[in-house]
């Protein structure tokens, strides 16, 4: 195998981990009925006039599978995180306790975590199509390169062949990661 195609091959797998990756992080956002820091990280907050994302501005950690508790480092801020996290959306009841907010987590109903398994879902989903894309992309570049006579036919199929080897390693790992997912997510 020539050094152009080992080039093409390790960037493909980079690029596909990229996506699994691009995948866990969206699935950290999803609520599971289990307090989790990723869930309210990135809710945008008005902070002296500018928006920055709650991370930035306050420590948020779980201290129990149902609670969430904010501190920000500066106290005057407080009352712009509670607003921030009512704006959010995501059903949570703030409660602010002289220099900290609690977010007790409410219990999901049955329809409700059928439909966050639906969403993440199509999140993975999502992901599996990113990376089928960069197979059609690697098998493209491989046949360009083979019409060019800068590899042989036989250096081709067995590149191709590594390139779906790739590809279904990264769809399994996808598949292990919405497993996982789909059990926290249903589990009472």
């Amino acid at each position: 195998m020539t050094e152009i195609l080992r080039s093409l091959l390790k960037d493909i797998e980079k690029r596909m981990k990229q996506a699994v990756n691009v995948v866990r992080e969206e699935l950290s956002h999803v609520r599971t009925g289990r307090a989790s820091p990723a869930l309210v990280e990135n809710i945008p907050v008005d902070y002296y006039g500018s928006t920055v994302e709650l991370k930035q501005i306050a420590s948020i950690t779980a201290p129990d599978a149902k609670t969430l508790l904010i501190q920000p480092w500066d106290k005057s801020v407080i009352g712009a995180i509670e607003k921030a996290i009512w704006k959010s959306e995501l059903g949570f009841n703030p409660v602010v306790d002289s220099t900290v907010i609690r977010i007790t987590m409410p219990p999901l109903t049955e329809e409700r975590r059928k439909e966050i398994a639906k969403m993440a879902k199509k999140i993975v989903e999502e992901g599996k199509i990113a990376i089928r894309n960069l197979r059609r992309e690697a098998n493209d570049e491989i046949k360009k390169m083979t019409k060019e006579g800068k590899i042989s036919e036989d250096d081709e199929k067995a590149t191709q062949a590594e390139v779906q080897k790739l590809t279904d390693e990264h769809i399994n790992e996808l598949d292990g990661i919405w497993e996982k997912k789909e059990k926290e997510i249903m589990s009472v």
